[in-house]
């Protein structure tokens, strides 16, 4: 008797590719959905029915950037109207402290604002942005506490930056959210082709987790501090988005309805709109959301692995991107027998580094590969 679907818990919601920002680590395929062909906001507000109605909890507005929609009140207002919590996550590019409050009237419960670094020259190196929208963010950091809403910050930490990570945390010690966020940099769309230059060492990485655990235990009760390591330093993966079909349903801006980000990347998968199917019917009947879901795809060591219902085999897209194969273990498993793949990539960066402290190597890198922006 096959296993009973599980009820999604969450839904990412992309309202747009488009952004101010051009990230060199942004998770958009290389491929972005056009202005033209997103969806409106009544067959979101349809969605966020659907949503609900299958038991989702939380949708999670984003992009590309979500502002960039100019009917994004209207938006939030049928999510919430829907019964769903709902979470903005936002470079805080373009916002201003009216819209803010239209925002906030609307129902939003929670902002994400994020972060390329702990100085300006950060989100003009790493973001592609232009001088000011460091200064931009902090204005609306200042916005957000005025409000009674949830407020997260998040740093997206690598290579470049991880010199400022105690820099970061005593900008977030000053700005006070309730939670933050540093996410070490996973390799996927842009970041996969930048990866050469975001992949930090083992030192720093150690380095990094060490500062990460002691802020953790210093601002316990005051902010909550979590932080996610690098699939490719790990022993184990992790289950991708808590496993495949498992618990996140994600819309991309047309309308496509995906297991993951970059689900995309596996060829041979169709992927169901919702303008054409039910959400629910997508989830439980669609051959993309049916294809990963549970054991029975597994092969060896998934197959037989104690772990196979803790991390379900791992990212299916790293392990195509890795391998050319999405149904063999993720390689970051240290069980898998491709982990050479994984180890390889990690020995280069840990060379380089040591040639660059020693003086082997000049300091100087290929030019970074910038998110574009769709028609």
């Amino acid at each position: 008797m096959p296993a009973p679907i599980p009820t999604p818990l969450a839904l990412v919601a992309e309202l747009t590719h488009r952004c101010p920002l051009h990230c060199v680590y942004c998770s958009n395929p290389l491929e972005l959905t056009r202005r033209d062909t997103e969806l409106p906001a009544q067959i979101w507000t349809n969605v966020f029915k659907e949503a609900a109605a299958m038991g989702v909890l939380q949708t999670d507005l984003t992009g590309g950037e979500p502002l960039a929609r100019t009917d994004l009140a209207e938006i939030i207002r049928s999510a919430r109207g829907a019964g769903l919590y709902v979470s903005l996550i936002t470079s805080g590019m373009p916002l201003d402290e009216r819209r803010l409050e239209e925002l906030a009237g609307a129902g939003l419960d929670h902002l994400q604002l994020s972060f390329q670094g702990a100085r300006e020259n950060s989100s003009t190196e790493f973001g592609g942005a232009k001088p000011g929208t460091y200064e931009q963010k902090l204005r609306v950091a200042r916005w957000v506490k005025k409000h009674r809403i949830g407020f997260t910050l998040n740093f997206v930490i690598h290579r470049g930056n991880l010199d400022q990570l105690e820099a970061m945390i005593a900008l977030t010690e000053e700005i006070g959210p309730g939670r933050v966020e540093f996410a070490h940099v996973q390799y996927y769309g842009w970041a996969l082709s930048n990866r050469d230059r975001l992949l930090p060492s083992r030192a720093q990485l150690d380095r990094s987790l060490e500062i990460l655990r002691k802020a953790q235990e210093r601002l316990q009760g005051q902010i909550r501090v979590e932080y996610v390591v690098p699939d490719y330093y790990a022993k184990y993966p992790k289950p991708c988005m808590g496993g495949w079909g498992r618990k996140v349903i994600l819309v991309t801006p047309s309308g496509e309805a995906l297991p993951c980000h970059a689900a995309r990347v596996i060829p041979g998968l169709q992927f169901e709109n919702v303008r054409t199917w039910s959400l629910r019917a997508i989830w439980e009947e669609s051959d993309a959301f049916r294809k990963y879901r549970g054991e029975e795809w597994m092969v060896e060591p998934c197959k037989s692995c104690d772990r196979r219902a803790v991390d379900f085999g791992g990212c299916r897209c790293q392990a195509f991107l890795l391998t050319g194969r999405a149904e063999t273990a993720d390689p970051v498993c240290s069980l898998s027998a491709e982990r050479s793949v994984v180890d390889s990539i990690v020995s280069a960066a840990n060379a380089q580094e040591a040639e660059v402290a020693d003086g082997r190597r000049d300091q100087m890198q290929p030019a970074w590969e910038y998110r574009t922006n769709p028609a």
